[in-house]
This record gives structure tokens, C-alpha cells and sequence, in this order.
């Protein structure tokens, strides 16, 4: 009989292969979005606002902070180095984000099956909440670490 894998002995074994492979996603690198923390279904993440992640009313594009907060979810998903795709977001927000601003963005797994794993995801500059996530995420069967797979 195959041992079932352990995903905190894979979190810990293959942190760096996960964090590397986290940090190489090319749009969150086209933003600048650079990743500031990963757990075990955790991650913290940061970005500075450009004149271009504006709207037309001088603040933060919604799009620019949806895409900081879907970076961390996706982050947080795939922290034990299993392949995990978003079924569904819902996004609140609450304050607009400044120019110049940094903006920070913390996901935390709520819950987690084999199959489906769910996220509660804040974005925030400087002490101010800016938007709120409800993430729910799809549990593949393959890793994106080379692991022996049961």
C-alpha cells in the first residue's frame, strides 16, 4: 500500500520549489506584485501603485486590487505545492486606494478538503481596509513539486 502524501511535510520539504514557482507567475511580475510571505495556507503579498494602475477618478483601479487579493488567494491555495484552480471569488470594496500607495493584500484558509479549500483574503494601505475576498478554490490530484505521487 502507497503512503498517502503528508501536505505539511510536502509545505516544509518543497518551501522553496513552491515559493519560486509562486514568484515566477508572470502577471502578477507584470504588476510588480512581489510576495511577501507564504504559510501553510497563508500568504501575504505587496504592491506599490503606478500612475498607470489608476482610474479615471485618480484612485486605485478595482481591477489592480482584485488581482493583489487573487494573487495571494492563489498563493495560499497552492502553499502545500498541489495544483489548485479558483471556482469562485466575491469581492467587496470598501475604501479606494491612493496614488503612490503601497497596498498589502493576506489570505487565510478557512477550511480544506481533498477537494475544495476556502479563503478569506483582506487587502489594505496603510492601516486603511480597502476590499474584502471570499475565495473558494479546486483541489487537483497533481503537484507542481516533484514529489513521488502516490
Amino acid at each position: 500500500m502507497t503512503k498517502q502524501l503528508d501536505e505539511q511535510e510536502i509545505h516544509e520539504t518543497y518551501y522553496e520549489k513552491i515559493v519560486e514557482t509562486l514568484k515566477q507567475e508572470p502577471y502578477a511580475n507584470h504588476l510588480g506584485i512581489q510576495l511577501t510571505a507564504l504559510g501553510k495556507g497563508t500568504a501575504s503579498a505587496e504592491l506599490q501603485i503606478q500612475d498607470h494602475m489608476l482610474n479615471s477618478h485618480g484612485t486605485v483601479h478595482g481591477a489592480v486590487i482584485f488581482a493583489l487579493a487573487d494573487y495571494v488567494f492563489a498563493a495560499a491555495s497552492n502553499s502545500y505545492g498541489k495544483v489548485s484552480v479558483g471556482l469562485s471569488t466575491n469581492v467587496n470594496f470598501m475604501a479606494p486606494g491612493q496614488k503612490g500607495a503601497m497596498l498589502t493584500a493576506s489570505a487565510s484558509e478557512m477550511k480544506k478538503t481533498r477537494r475544495v479549500a476556502w479563503y478569506s483574503i483582506t487587502v489594505e494601505s496603510e492601516g486603511n481596509l480597502l476590499a474584502t475576498m471570499e475565495a473558494t478554490v479546486y483541489r487537483k490530484d497533481q503537484y507542481f513539486v516533484p514529489i513521488d505521487q502516490p
